[in-house]
């Protein structure tokens, strides 16, 4: 297994892995299946501004899961701040893919002189937030009943890892 930058022919891959978590999980807060130009038009819109859409391959180029990071928040003042994302493929999860495109993706915003990197996770995902606390993220705040699927309230945990020391310009 490895990681490489996505390019525009894992639109598809990266379409399924979404869809499985939007139908199975409360990764995603979204009810609303997408199709392969709206992956498409994603990771160009990512890749465009300068962000990564990375994913975890294996020896023959299957996509395992996949990461990006963007804009924290949309405003000046946040621009050292980034919040990612990570999506394993269902029958991956727990075999340490997670954990690679992580550990990729932390460097990937190391190398772009970004501060923090935030993770907003649903708090019942007890597995995400152990692997989040193993990289050396902390845990921020918990936001109660703020999202809802599945017929039930979900609440949001925040964590957030400090990627180095850098005076703000």
């Amino acid at each position: 297994m490895h990681i490489r930058d996505a390019t525009i022919g894992d639109a598809q891959a990266i379409m399924l892995i979404y869809n499985d978590a939007v139908e199975h999980t409360t990764a995603i807060w979204n009810e609303t299946l997408v199709d392969q130009a709206n992956r498409q038009a994603w990771l160009l819109e990512r890749q465009g501004r300068g962000y990564p859409v990375l994913v975890a391959v294996d020896d023959s180029d299957a996509v395992l899961g996949y990461a990006s990071f963007g804009d924290w928040r949309a405003f000046d003042g946040y621009r050292y701040t980034v919040e990612h994302s990570v999506y394993v493929r269902h029958d991956r999860r727990g075999a340490g893919v997670g954990r690679l495109l992580m550990a990729a993706l932390i460097e990937r915003a190391r190398s772009l002189n970004k501060h923090i990197m935030v993770a907003a996770i649903e708090a019942g995902n007890k597995e995400s937030i152990a692997l989040h606390l193993k990289l050396g993220f902390v845990q921020t705040g918990l936001m109660p009943e703020v999202g809802t699927k599945f017929g039930r309230w979900l609440d949001l945990a925040y964590l957030q890892l400090k990627l180095g020391d850098l005076t703000p310009s």
